[in-house]
């Protein structure tokens, strides 16, 4: 009985740029959870921008008690990567000893597929203009942007896929000055909404200016606690279980959310398909879909999600949950 973690690596099927920079790789921490023969798993991904480390976050899960509940979870540890992996394998490891799926266990209805966005790495105008052309059979694509040339690169997406629903992610790269530019053109280029115009901490000024189109809270918004600072600066949140901590608080947090008139989206950072699965629970009836991870890899784990014309589907059990 106890709780393993190991570092692991899936590399991408190309260089994945956004404007904090550039990786070829998805660095991963799996969590493992053996007890009673049986065995639970959880992935997260450790993000710099939140202080985490692959180090960091692994020191976090291995100083956890091994025989540690899902409900004492939520108090040893803060929302963040480490919470996030063990609180879905406890999730997994639970389904897996009573012989059910996880969203029966959690008293929701059955998962549907849903359909997913698909990233375009941040890149030349030409570039992007390509790598739209090349996914403009794609729904719903989602751009990059943050630099001073988004203008250009955005003008450039949408003569390569003129008709595919667009969303924009500045990742906290412009001022409100640059966003009140900016806006009217989104508008004019169909764009559907932006995530994260002006950094977390610093966006005041969003309850100021016009939102001609929604404005997705992502850096500023972590778990319920965060819900709070977002009164009318925002008008969606993005629900990632790196940030909340796990599916447990996933599921509360769009629970609130909801409760507080707030639109949902439910994204990721890049990893494989565990650490997508329990989001699908999540994604159900969101607004937005952003869980193309697994589409930016060039190798996946065993039994990977499955996603095609109708988006991506609930976990297999051998997979997880």
């Amino acid at each position: 009985m106890g709780i393993e973690v190991r570092a692991e690596s899936f590399r991408l099927a190309e260089v994945f740029t956004i404007s904090r920079g550039s990786r070829t790789e998805a660095k991963v921490l799996t969590a493992t959870v053996t007890r009673g023969g049986a065995t639970g798993r959880g992935e997260c991904v450790p993000y710099a921008r939140y202080g985490e480390t692959l180090e960091s976050v692994a020191a976090q899960i291995t100083g956890l008690p091994g025989d540690i509940t899902r409900e004492e979870l939520q108090e040893a540890l803060p929302a963040g990567a480490a919470r996030n992996a063990v609180d879905c394998a406890l999730w997994d490891l639970e389904a897996k000893r009573a012989g059910r799926r996880v969203w029966d266990l959690a008293g929701l209805p059955a998962p549907a597929p849903e359909i997913t966005a698909y990233t375009l790495s941040l890149d030349t105008p030409e570039n992007m203009r390509a790598a739209a052309a090349r996914h403009a059979h794609r729904p719903l694509l989602k751009i990059k942007l943050g630099t001073p040339d988004d203008m250009a690169r955005l003008e450039a997406v949408r003569a390569g896929a003129p008709r595919t629903k667009i969303i924009v992610d500045a990742n906290e790269g412009w001022t409100a000055e640059v966003y009140s530019d900016l806006a009217p053109h989104l508008v004019r280029l169909g764009v559907a909404l932006v995530e994260q115009p002006l950094p977390a901490g610093g966006d005041g000024m969003l309850a100021e200016i016009a939102r001609p189109l929604p404005v997705c809270a992502d850096e500023a918004c972590h778990d319920r606690a965060s819900l709070a600072g977002l009164s009318g600066k925002y008008d969606m949140v993005n629900i990632k279980l790196d940030k909340t901590g796990g599916l447990t608080e996933a599921l509360a947090l769009k629970q609130a959310a909801l409760a507080e008139g707030y639109g949902l989206m439910v994204g990721c950072m890049v990893g494989s398909s565990l650490a997508m699965a329990p989001a699908v629970l999540v994604a159900q009836g969101a607004a937005v879909t952003d869980l193309d991870g697994p589409l930016l890899l060039a190798e996946d784990r065993d039994h990977a999600l499955r996603f095609d014309a109708a988006g991506v589907h609930p976990p297999e059990a051998a997979l997880w949950g």
